[in-house]
């Protein structure tokens, strides 16, 4: 396949290209340092693709003639030492002999260098000429050092040279360090070298394995097949011990001599790279560390002070690989006896498990033991050795559904399927464990179908042996119900987890047990059972210590919160479970913790605190595997971006999201409900009412009964302008139900908002329940729906004919989303504006600076002669709020009186931003001012 770009390599093809175009007035040299597989290689090919024009030659250092001075330049001149006749006597004697093999004195070797520079001048008289070498340090000294020289002085001459090395790079030329590829380079590369993309998390997860090698990469695409292609299959996640990068390293370590080695595969063994475990153990065996110096010269190895590093895991794995079985068993007990720190047990157990021949017990039980104080994949790779030095069957599968544990939650599922695929017959207990990961794994990463059997095989093999397992297995059910929209079945679940509960369960197991109560009783309808049962849970949550205190339990209590709508404590909880998976490296918990924070900002109205949520959740779903995870946070970041009016934005996280057959699947759900939000803000009101109307049938408890709660108002909002509304008035009544089963006032608000909208238009009823939406919602907290409030009011005002009572709640409307950021949202508060007879202003650049939105309105109001109480029943507060606020607008502002605060907002309003009422409008022909 021709590679007609090389991704990531922009900068270094534009410098070969200006220098090969520069040839005709003088010449010069490039140098491209870089790990082997990095594409230097690939660079020289550009440069001779590029060469129109030129004549070239080319060569590369073999580390077979390292020994023979001057190898390298014989085999690099030969095509054009017909011209050494050109040269001066003296110097072309002195070249022939070198190249001759007879060598080049100390004292002659400058006479010798000008010699190779006047060869090649000579060569570029009749056109320029380009001379490349490829890994200029792999061959002789003497080549290198003549080159280098040469390279240094073709300013004058028609002369192209370009060097390569993985060592330090010659002083005093242009030098070009190859880093690695990032995701997206990697992506095009990719795309380049496959007939058709692979999709964006499967390149995510090879870009991952490659480590930002080209090379690694380029292996990897030549293993994938086309259902890892798909993503129907885990990709690869290292690159082939056989492909190209893994024989470049194999070729280097043939090189090294035999203490080289025996220290390299120390420290390719010692994964922790302590140089001073590294130290004593070369020492016990009877060499010492600077017999790396070979091998760091050769790029298989970098030392540092505190370190010792290979450039890729490919070079790690193909020392020891390398290495004969009875070399490493040694090498592994080497390491051990040096390991004598209690802080290094697990490392100890590991080199001594490596070394072992055979099934010993005593060891199997201190790596397990040891283990429990690590965790993650090396935790995972312990409890699978300790499965195989295990003599009991039960034991080693224990052991086995353990380390499968571990790697899912470091986030290698593909390391954890492999794991319990291996399990042969086991006792029902071990069997339980076993189907309760793979119904997690499932859940999050796979098929729901499959996910809901293996959660149900669980929890009745664990019901008789460990009930809070069971229960948990119970919780992870529902979770996969609520994911397809299959509600309608979680009373079985509920029902079976009554069967579990006991009076006097432990914390985390009354945890679990309310929580099936909770949902249970919530999507049946029984809101006077479920509110008691979810708060309860909420509190449990908030109680939790200890080993009790796990991601999953907190998460659980952060859904129980958002039930009830009390955001601040579930979005509390949610950031605890956040805290806590990122302390236990508990990856796979993360992205749900995450799901379930950005849900509470949702209805917190920290918009942009939601998506910056969701990018993690999307990145670490993305890194770990959980493809199901990743599209729900695709979807809501589509809702976000939506509901800001940022159609661009939500048509392509819309378009990242995976095409399933399930009609009912959350992500498909929230996509929907992003589309009917594009559509709503486009006035395509028939269109958006009839997407959310589909969402779900809460009647029967099929589709996402939970996703068309939360978009219940947009329903109605685009519901309120067709003629029939059954729909919307069937979704508001269970919205109606809910909230005012909460104590939120935020849901309140946007009932009484909702129930206005489906009024008659201009009718009392209208206007009170706007007043009452106005009234709930929260002062400190949501900005954004009161603003929508205020703007969908002050419409029902105008076009009632009461511009001028439109324009306070427009104006509102339009200064929060302004200070918001929320543009489209302004322009259509500046539309309504305008149409009830007055323009806006510019925002107050100072005022906005110093105070938040809420803040700003109050002091308005003030400078324009309001007293307290009336700006309390103007905005809805109380007049205790309104005293709270200014005595923060007065510190904030450095004043201290009324007079003050309105000269210093006099002096920031430009000429004209004013209607005689005061505020920031200026008045327009025909408003009635």
């Amino acid at each position: 396949m021709q590679i007609t770009a090389l991704p990531g390599r922009d900068e270094e093809c534009g410098a070969i290209r200006r220098l090969l175009g520069d040839l005709a007035d003088g010449g010069g040299a490039l140098v491209f340092h870089g790990e082997p597989g990095s594409g230097r290689t690939a660079l020289l090919d550009h440069a001779h693709r590029h060469a129109d024009g030129c004549a070239a030659i080319a060569a590369a250092g073999l580390a077979e003639e390292a020994a023979l001075p001057y190898a390298g330049l014989q085999r690099l001149l030969d095509p054009v030492l017909d011209r050494a006749g050109d040269l001066p006597g003296r110097q072309a004697h002195l070249l022939r002999r070198a190249l001759a093999g007879a060598g080049c004195p100390p004292e002659h070797r400058l006479a010798l260098c000008l010699a190779v520079l006047g060869l090649l001048a000579a060569a570029a008289r009749e056109r320029p000429l380009l001379c490349t070498v490829d890994d200029v340090d792999r061959g002789d000294r003497a080549t290198a050092e003549t080159l280098a020289f040469v390279a240094r002085r073709l300013r004058r001459q028609r002369v192209a040279v370009i060097l390569t090395t993985t060592a330090t790079p010659p002083a005093g030329l242009p030098t070009y360090r190859l880093g690695p590829l990032t995701e997206r380079e990697s992506a095009a590369l990719l795309a380049d070298r496959l007939p058709e993309p692979p999709i964006p998390p499967v390149a995510a997860a090879l870009a991952a394995a490659a480590r930002g090698n080209p090379q690694a990469l380029v292996d990897l695409a030549g293993r994938l097949s086309p259902a890892q292609c798909r993503g129907d299959e885990p990709p690869p996640d290292a690159p082939p011990p056989d492909g190209a990068l893994g024989r470049a390293y194999r070729s280097r370590l043939d090189e090294l001599p035999g203490d080289t080695r025996r220290v390299l595969l120390l420290a390719a063994l010692d994964e922790d790279g302590a140089p001073d475990t590294l130290v004593r153990a070369a020492l016990a065996s009877g060499t010492s560390i600077a017999a790396l110096a070979p091998a760091e010269l050769a790029g298989l190895v970098r030392v540092a002070a505190h370190r010792v590093t290979f450039p890729h895991p490919a070079a790690r794995a193909v020392v020891a690989d390398a290495a004969p079985l009875a070399a490493r068993r040694a090498a592994h007990r080497r390491l051990a006896g040096v390991l004598d720190d209690p802080a290094h047990r697990l490392g100890r157990a590991l080199h001594l498990a490596a070394a072992a021949a055979g099934p010993e017990p005593g060891l199997a039980t201190e790596l397990e033991r040891a283990a429990g104080h690590d965790g993650g994949l090396r935790a995972s790779a312990a409890l699978e050795r300790a499965a195989e030095l295990s003599d009991d069957p039960v034991c080693a599968a224990r052991r086995r559904v353990g380390a499968a544990a571990y790697a899912w939650g470091a986030g290698d599922a593909r390391r954890a399927r492999l794991l319990l695929a291996g399990l042969g017959p086991v006792p029902p207990a071990v069997a339980g464990r076993a189907d309760l990961l793979r119904g997690e794994m499932e859940l999050r990463g796979g098929r729901t179908p499959a996910a809901m059997r293996a959660l149900l095989a669980a929890a009745d093999a664990l019901a008789g042996t460990d009930r809070a397992l069971a229960l948990t297995a119970l919780a992870r059910a529902g979770e996969v119900l609520c994911f397809s929209g299959e509600q309608y079945r979680y009373a079985d679940l509920a029902r079976r987890a009554r069967a579990l509960a006991r009076p006097g369960d432990p914390p985390a197991t009354e945890l679990t047990s309310t929580y099936l109560a909770g949902v249970g009783a919530t999507l049946r309808g029984d809101l006077e059972q479920a509110g008691p049962a979810l708060r309860r849970v909420v509190v449990r949550g908030g109680q939790l210590t200890g080993q009790a205190l796990t991601p999953a339990a907190l998460t659980w209590a952060a859904s129980a919160g958002l039930l009830v709508a009390v955001d601040g404590a579930a979005h509390r909880l949610a950031e605890r479970a956040v805290e806590l998976a990122r302390d236990t490296h508990d990856l796979a918990a993360l992205p749900r913790a995450l799901e379930l924070r950005a849900t509470a900002e949702y209805w917190l109205g920290r918009h942009r605190a939601a998506a910056e949520s969701c990018r993690e959740g999307l990145r670490v779903a993305r890194a770990t595997g959980q493809v199901n995870a990743a599209d729900v946070h695709l979807g809501l970041l589509a809702v976000l971006a939506a509901v800001r009016a940022d159609r661009e934005t939500c048509l392509r996280r819309l378009r990242e999201i995976r095409d399933e057959p399930a009609p009912h699947r959350r992500p498909r759900a929230l996509a929907q409900w992003a589309l009917a939000v594009l559509d709503l803000t486009a006035g395509r009101h028939a269109a958006a009412a009839t997407r959310l109307a589909e969402l779900a049938r809460p009647a029967t408890g099929r589709g996402q009964v939970l996703v068309q709660v939360m978009a219940t108002p947009y329903l109605v909002e685009a519901a309120a302008h067709l003629p029939h509304r059954p729909a919307a008035a069937a979704a508001l009544a269970v919205f109606d139900r809910w909230a005012s089963s909460t104590a939120s006032p935020s849901r309140r608000a946007l009932s009484a908002r909702c129930h206005a909208l489906l009024a008659p238009r201009g009718s009392a009823e209208a206007e009170e329940r706007f007043r009452d939406a106005l009234r709930l919602h929260p002062a400190d907290a949501d900005a954004f729906e009161r603003a929508r409030t205020a703007l969908l009011f002050g419409r029902e005002l105008r076009r009632a004919r009461r511009r001028r009572d439109a324009r306070d709640h427009l104006h509102d409307a339009w200064e929060t989303f302004t200070l918001l950021g929320a543009t489209a949202w302004a322009d259509q508060a500046t539309a309504e504006l305008r149409a009830a007879g007055e323009s806006v202003a510019a925002p107050d650049p100072a005022a906005a600076r110093l105070l938040t939105g809420q803040q700003l309105r109050i002091a308005r109001l003030v400078a324009e002669g309001a007293t307290n109480r009336e700006v309390a029943a103007r905005m809805f507060l109380s007049t205790r709020t309104v005293d709270h606020h200014l005595r923060n607008i007065f510190h904030r502002l450095g004043i201290r009186s009324r007079t003050q605060l309105a000269r210093a907002l006099d002096q920031d309003v430009p000429v004209g931003a004013r209607s005689a009422a005061g505020t920031r409008v200026s008045a327009g022909p025909g408003s009635g001012t």
